[in-house]
């Protein structure tokens, strides 16, 4: 994707992953001061632990408590959020309609993307938050973190209202690699209302068995490609001042068609 947007903005640079253990962390984001360094972006498990590495954090990710990316000026090492716009964008982008006052949103998930999810969940579509995960104590904690921004739940799977609820969004790992797992049962799914819509952050493989069930029932699904194009658009921006345009992330993202 970076390479892409690199070459539309007509800038040199390069993007690579590297593999980085919770022990290598500080010497990591210390090697982002270097005066040929842009910035980076962060994945599980450095979202959180990142935090007071860096000189400053913008206001949406110390809200959230979690950086994905990384902003290197003069020395100055800035963290930023952008996966809570970028999923933002893409939940408009896979036709999230106007929801109806105090539908609540349902987040499985308790880490750093879960963090995320819920910040749009409450400060963006200003609904009410009901975060599911297999560790009732993890969910608890974090729906304890954001009760400032408004209601927040944690619950079991059991006592989950789906029947209400018109979004459900997957911020967990289920699925990852494995489609054969799900993070949601699919007799939960069936409750769901028509026309809601089920946004799976995992984007590897492209259909999740999240996304298969939830189709079989006639609900929406999309997968987490949209995200991932949408904060790395604003994560180049931040790094570069270049405002390439989505589809150039995307574009990079999908295989080419058969010929």
């Amino acid at each position: 994707m970076h390479g892409a947007a690199f070459a539309h903005a007509g800038l040199r640079g390069t993007y690579e992953a590297r593999r980085v253990s919770a022990a290598e962390l500080p010497a990591a984001v210390a090697g982002l001061r270097a005066p040929d360094v842009l910035g980076a972006n962060l994945s599980l498990p450095h979202k959180e632990a990142a935090l007071p590495l860096l000189d400053a954090l913008s206001d949406a990710a110390r809200a959230i408590g979690a950086v994905n990316t990384v902003i290197h000026e003069a020395g100055q090492l800035r963290g930023e959020n952008t996966d809570a716009p970028g999923l933002l964008a893409a939940l408009r982008d896979a036709g999230l309609a106007e929801l109806s006052p105090g539908a609540p949103v349902v987040i499985l998930g308790a880490g750093g993307a879960a963090r995320a999810a819920a910040f749009v969940a409450l400060r963006d579509l200003r609904r009410p938050a009901w975060i599911v995960n297999r560790t009732l104590e993890r969910a608890q904690a974090l729906a304890d973190e954001f009760r400032a921004f408004g209601e927040v739940r944690a619950a079991s799977a059991g006592a989950t209202p789906w029947d209400a609820a018109p979004l459900v969004i997957n911020a967990s790992s289920a699925g990852l690699n494995d489609p054969g797992q799900t993070p949601l049962d699919a007799a939960l799914l069936a409750r769901l209302p028509a026309g809601a819509l089920v946004y799976d952050m995992v984007y590897k493989p492209a259909e999740t068995r999240l996304m298969r069930e939830a189709r079989a029932l006639g609900l929406s699904a999309d997968n987490g490609l949209g995200m991932l194009a949408h904060q790395a658009r604003l994560a180049f921006r931040a790094w570069t001042g270049a405002d390439v345009p989505a589809h150039v992330f995307l574009d990079a993202l999908r295989p080419p068609e058969p010929a």
